[in-house]
């Protein structure tokens, strides 16, 4: 027997599914909608409830391919305002369409942006009041449009995971300042931004948010002043994952970039008390002194391209302090070969040796193989201080070989030395 309040979803004595709450029907329909999205569509024209729980999932993740969709989705929008939001997710890739001045200027239903300063992709995005995820990847024309939404009020006050990248003619990079409000969204928790470049103008005092809610931060491939960047990296309370990388040959060349490791590194210690991972994969950047790296209370893994980016470069003056590396670290990975440097090798076997003092918690180095392999002082220096020496590339038989001849030559030497013995008691 139903009770009274649950007379509202009983439907019809035959339809067992109308027994079921809001909560178990609609991962009835997500699991429907995980094999085939059309019987779901199929599933939303039973009646009004059954259609209310599909939408939330059908509209809950949105790709647009085209931009002639701006303008057939915006007037869905007008028609059915609710379903702005129901969607969480939404990806806009145009790999290399143009776009059309219709979808452009098409009137979107309860947007507050003006049209004058914006294009219809912006003002459609911005009613969509529980976006969670955005993944923009589209021509530069709407740089500036979507830069706006994120200047403005925030209507999108779910944000919580963004990529940005804007197709620019030649491939060249983008002007970050057009959406640099994006540090300023304060639920934003991951954020990716792909080949683009910035001055070194930070934020102007004037508009300088307060702290944001920001945990990872990747750079692709971008031009970035460091100096902005340190600007940048004091507005998130606690960010926990910093990543830059670039390509071993940057096309266009860079403009904005240090050509310094320890500069980013400095950028980066506003967030030293939470960091708990560093990957700058940037194979251009060398280093002129070793890196101080002890105020990085919390940081577990670094990542590098070349030991001489931890240690600095050899030089003629004398080295009077050794790599302050962070205290509670236990990865350290180096992407490239080591041993390019003979006086840096040097410093990275006394570090080594010196683990228990320098690094007690360091467990793990990751290395790749490289043309001549990694040194057998190297080797022999990880297992005597127990460090775990990964080596990319390297073949696990080979690596067994190589210890198996190692013991044996140790006994060869065993017996040599006992047979003396014996020979010169024998002699005695």
């Amino acid at each position: 027997m139903l009770t009274n309040g649950n007379k509202e979803n009983a439907g019809p004595a035959g339809d067992q599914l109308g027994r079921l709450p809001d909560e178990l029907l609609l991962q009835v329909f997500e699991a429907v909608g995980r094999i085939a999205r059309r019987d779901l569509c199929n599933v939303a024209r039973v009646n009004k409830r059954c259609h209310r729980l599909s939408d939330a999932i059908l509209y809950k993740s949105i790709l647009f391919e085209t931009p002639e969709l701006h303008l057939t989705f915006s007037e869905s929008l007008s028609r059915r305002p609710r379903r702005g939001s129901a969607i969480h997710e939404i990806k806009l890739a145009y790999p290399s369409s143009e776009l059309s001045q219709l979808a452009l200027d098409a009137p979107v239903h309860g947007s507050y942006l003006d049209p004058q300063r914006s294009d219809s992709l912006s003002r459609t995005l911005s009613i969509m009041s529980n976006l969670e995820k955005l993944d923009i990847s589209v021509p530069d024309v709407l740089l500036r449009g979507i830069g706006t939404l994120f200047n403005g009020p925030f209507d999108l006050a779910c944000l919580k995971t963004c990529s940005l990248f804007y197709q620019s003619a030649n491939d060249a990079y983008w002007d970050l300042r057009e959406n640099i409000h994006i540090f300023a969204h304060p639920t934003l928790e991951t954020l990716t931004i792909r080949r683009a470049k910035l001055d070194e103008r930070g934020f102007d005092h004037i508009e300088r948010p307060h702290q944001t809610a920001l945990k990872k931060l990747h750079l692709i491939e971008c031009d970035i002043n460091d100096d902005s960047l340190g600007d940048l990296l004091e507005l998130p309370q606690a960010l926990e994952e910093f990543v830059m990388t670039q390509a071993e040959e940057p096309e266009p060349e860079l403009e904005e970039s240090s050509d310094n490791v320890g500069d980013y590194i400095l950028a980066a210690q506003s967030q030293a008390e939470f960091l708990k991972s560093i990957t700058i994969d940037h194979p251009t950047l060398t280093g002129r002194k070793v890196l101080r790296m002890r105020e990085f209370a919390a940081l577990e893994t670094l990542r590098l391209n070349w030991d001489y980016q931890l240690f600095g470069k050899s030089s003629k003056k004398p080295r009077l302090h050794s790599v302050g590396l962070p205290p509670v670290m236990e990865t350290l990975e180096f992407f490239n070969e080591l041993g390019s440097d003979a006086e840096v090798t040097d410093l990275l076997l006394a570090t080594i040796e010196q683990k228990s003092i320098v690094a007690r918690n360091w467990k793990t180095m990751v290395v790749v193989e490289g043309e001549n392999g990694v040194s057998r002082e190297i080797k022999n220096a990880c297992k005597g201080a127990g460090l775990q020496l990964d080596i990319i590339g390297a073949m696990d038989e080979d690596s067994d070989d190589e210890d198996e001849k190692d013991e044996d030559e140790d006994e060869e030497d065993e017996d040599e030395e006992y047979e003396g013995d014996d020979s010169e008691d024998e002699d005695d």
